[in-house]
């Protein structure tokens, strides 16, 4: 193959290819500074003050809903089952559904009033704010001196608040997060990627940061605040998408404590099918960006030491490795061509043979993640590759969500669908709040092509030290790309076998009892 590249254009190829390749190290690097932070304060785990409550204080347990029909009640039921001095406990159903969600609520909500449950339902006709607005709203109404948030994916374990509210017998310390724990991570080979990515955060970096003095984030939900913290970082804010991550920042900037439980275990929902992780992966990129925005410049005009400015800056913008993946994704053709080219850049590339480290900075983040919490984790390792490819996979969406966050773009907010997936045999076939396909699917369709091509193309000249890395990228797009096709187009295929199987299980039950 004799393709050769002006030498013009080779040498911004190279230069772009250079400058992705070294963003991508920053942050891969970051991942063993994560882990020697895990490692040096291992056994820094957070105490609980000295002395005692003179009574359980009140607690508001907040509910955010929106259109969760299949889920609603399982929420409700847990947090009613919450061991907690029913006197002292407050139970918000915030819930501004458009649909029979409400009356599903209603009734429930009904059914613990009658039990002697302190409850009350609050629906809004209107989305103002979305969950950053309904939070702010309630916030309004509520009597607690704490407020505990659970979104509907989410089912507190009963011992949750007693926990957890001890922890404020220290007046700095303003919120106090658990960490997330997993219904349906072996539901699909999606599902247990998610909970590699998940445990990677919750596991290593939560942990490592917070032992280390550096700042955190509340995640959204599996935590509790102390109400006068929120009032004094400014109450929930509805100009980003990640009004977590914005709360939790202003809220540290003010010298507020926030502590991470990482034995305190909340088991959530994972989202089972391509549409929905999209949607939330949407969400959180694009909210993570419009944050750091808005609070880069007060980090560093805070008086703070330079380790948490510093650290904050790469929690606020670690989602900026996804415009560079997918570059990197699309050079990675022209690069081989240069490579194989007339010219000699022997130098460049074994200079840039050296970013590979990087590659295991992460690996090993996420290693320790499994093995700190599973004794299965060498199985559940098996995983961790799908888990990179898919995150390459996941880069067009992403990088959609970037752009959108650094240009201002508005969007509305997009809820992750939840169908109560508990087991196996638990499905979101045939069940409402289905998404449709982005646009976007068409440019993975295209890079699924692109990366096969450049794939083949390795195989040609030989570059087999490059063919991992390679086949790691296509198969990254095509996961993406045939499951976003599979699970939406081929939906009302799915839908008809279904009640075929269904049909054909009730004739044989019925040919058995005759």
């Amino acid at each position: 193959m004799n393709m050769v590249i002006p030498e013009f254009f080779e040498n911004i190829i190279l230069a772009l290819y250079f400058l992705s390749l070294l963003i991508l190290c920053i942050f891969g690097f970051h991942g063993y500074v994560m882990v020697y932070l895990y490692r040096k304060n291992r056994r820094r785990k957070p105490r609980r003050a000295r002395g005692e409550f003179d009574a359980w204080p009140l607690v508001t347990v907040q509910l955010p809903i929106y259109n969760e029909y299949y889920v609603v009640e399982r929420l409700i039921d847990a947090a009613c089952a919450l061991d907690y001095p029913r006197e002292k406990l407050e139970i918000q159903v915030l819930d501004d559904s458009t649909d029979e969600t409400v009356e599903k609520s209603r009734e429930l909500v009904e059914k613990y009033q009658k039990l002697g449950f302190n409850i009350q339902l609050l629906h809004r006709k209107h989305r103002t704010g979305y969950k950053a607005g309904a939070l702010r709203e309630a916030l309004v109404k509520a009597q607690g001196e704490y407020i505990a948030i659970f979104d509907a994916d989410f089912i507190p374990p009963q011992d949750f608040l007693k926990r957890t509210i001890p922890y404020f017998r220290n007046r700095k310390i303003g919120m106090v997060q658990a960490r997330w724990g997993y219904l349906n991570q072996d539901y699909s080979v999606l599902t247990r990627a998610q909970a590699i990515g998940l445990d990677g955060h919750f596991v290593v970096e939560q942990a490592a940061r917070n032992r280390s003095g550096l700042f955190i984030n509340f995640n959204g939900t599996a935590g509790v605040w102390r109400r006068e913290c929120i009032l004094d970082a400014g109450n929930w804010s509805d100009d980003t998408l990640t009004e977590d991550l914005d709360l939790s920042y202003r809220a540290q900037i003010k010298g507020w404590k926030f502590l991470f439980l990482q034995d305190l275990v909340c088991l959530s929902e994972i989202p089972a099918n391509i549409t929905a992780v999209k949607a939330q992966q949407f969400r959180w990129t694009k909210g993570a960006i419009e944050t750091a925005k808005k609070i880069l410049p007060r980090l560093w005009k805070a008086r703070l030491p330079m380790s948490i400015k510093a650290q904050g800056t790469i929690h606020l913008t670690n989602n900026l490795v996804f415009p560079f993946i997918l570059l990197v994704a699309v050079l990675n053709l022209p690069l081989l061509l240069i490579k194989n080219g007339p010219r000699d850049h022997s130098l460049y590339f074994a200079i840039s043979s050296v970013f590979v480290l990087a590659f295991f900075g992460s690996f090993l983040l996420y290693k320790i993640s499994q093995q700190e919490i599973y004794p299965d984790w060498k199985q559940r390792l098996y995983y961790f590759p799908v888990f990179m490819a898919g995150s390459m996979g996941l880069s067009v969406n992403n990088t959609w969500a970037i752009l959108q966050g650094l240009f201002s773009i508005k969007s509305p907010f997009q809820r992750t669908p939840k169908y109560r997936i508990e087991r196996r045999e638990d499905t979101w076939v045939g069940k409402k709040y289905q998404l449709r396909l982005t646009p976007g699917l068409a440019v993975e369709m295209v890079m699924t092509l692109y990366t096969f091509v450049t794939l083949m193309l390795a195989v040609y000249f030989y570059e087999w030290s490059a063919v991992p890395f390679l086949a790691m990228f296509a198969m990254g797009f095509a996961f993406i790309t045939v499951l976003s096709f599979t699970q939406t187009r081929m939906l009302p295929l799915r839908l008809w076998r279904r009640k075929i199987r269904a049909r054909f299980l009730r004739e044989n039950e019925l040919l058995q009892s005759n």
